[in-house]
């Protein structure tokens, strides 16, 4: 039981970091990412290669998934805002994501295709021992959220913050006070891509085995649900709502033991539901989430 609370709080800590990169470009930048899945596929696959086919230790190979998925937001952000309203560019992120599962689907040289990637390595896994490295991953996982968070606070409490709230609420008056839209909304996408690389990362570590079948579209799903739990733009509060979504979607396999005449489609229908229920009622109730987001308070005397 302790074992399986372990890897629990580590599935949710790395899911917690893919929440948060969301809410840094949905719920603070105003910009919707209906491609998170093929991003987050990008991450895990990058690295993934880089260690097994490039050499690179965990650690470079974490960097440089970072950078290709931050590299590959800022061009989608940069391509399609110049050409086109902001309301379809959930539509391109959409389609850039779906290219990205096709490519990993279908190019066996590179990904090996629905087969998948197996042996990924794992930090330090060569020196720490077998029986106590659930331990350790779990305190990289806790040390990698915590970072992520405080990051992320400094960037809500500087000037660029100001202007991230700023293109979210009016980019018209925004662009009226001096602030370059685009340029500032190309960072946005692509911080928000480089922790979609770090949690893609983390996901291939954890399993060591990564596949198409990972990242579909039902992770686009639980993100949005996490960050709407939690309080659209409140960092804190996505993380308490990637934790509830997935103590809901792991606990209830538990279900099965309570009604055992449940098939495996069946309960993987109970699981969806349940969490769609789960987020109905709090729209209902509490419709802002658990938690704010970060204001800025002026004290006038």
């Amino acid at each position: 039981m302790i074992s399986f609370l372990i890897l629990m709080a580590t599935v949710v800590c790395f899911s917690a970091i893919l929440a948060l990169a969301l809410n840094f470009q949905w719920g603070l930048g105003g910009m919707v990412n209906f491609g998170l899945a093929g991003l987050y596929a990008l991450g895990a696959y990058s690295c993934a290669l880089l260690m097994l086919k490039g050499g690179a230790n965990t650690f470079f190979a974490t960097l440089g998934a970072m950078a290709i998925v931050a590299a590959a937001c800022g061009i989608i952000a940069l391509v399609t805002l110049r050409v086109t309203e902001e309301d379809y560019f959930a539509i391109v992120t959409l389609g850039a994501g779906e290219m990205l599962r096709l490519v990993v689907l279908n190019e066996d040289w590179l990904t090996k295709g629905a087969l998948g990637l197996t042996g990924v390595p794992r930090p330090l896994g060569d020196v720490i021992a077998p029986e106590y490295y659930q331990y350790f991953q779990l305190g990289l996982a806790v040390v990698l959220l915590l970072g992520t968070v405080w990051f992320l606070n400094v960037i809500a409490r500087s000037p660029f913050g100001r202007i991230v709230r700023a293109l979210r609420e009016d980019d018209v008056v925004a662009a009226t006070l001096g602030k370059h839209v685009l340029w500032a909304r190309v960072r946005i996408f692509a911080i928000g891509g480089a922790i979609i690389g770090l949690a893609g990362s983390f996901h291939g570590f954890y399993y060591q085995y990564i596949d198409p079948t990972q990242f579909s579209n039902i992770v686009i799903a639980y993100a949005f649900m996490a960050v709407i739990a939690g309080g659209r733009g409140a960092h804190y509060g996505a993380i308490g709502g990637a934790a509830i979504v997935m103590v809901l979607l792991e606990g209830s396999r538990f279900i099965k033991d309570l009604i055992p005449v449940l098939d495996s489609d069946q309960l993987a229908a109970i699981r969806i539901i349940l969490i769609g229920v789960g987020l109905i009622l709090l729209l209902i109730f509490r419709p802002q989430g658990f938690a704010r987001e970060y204001r800025l308070q002026v004290e006038i005397r």
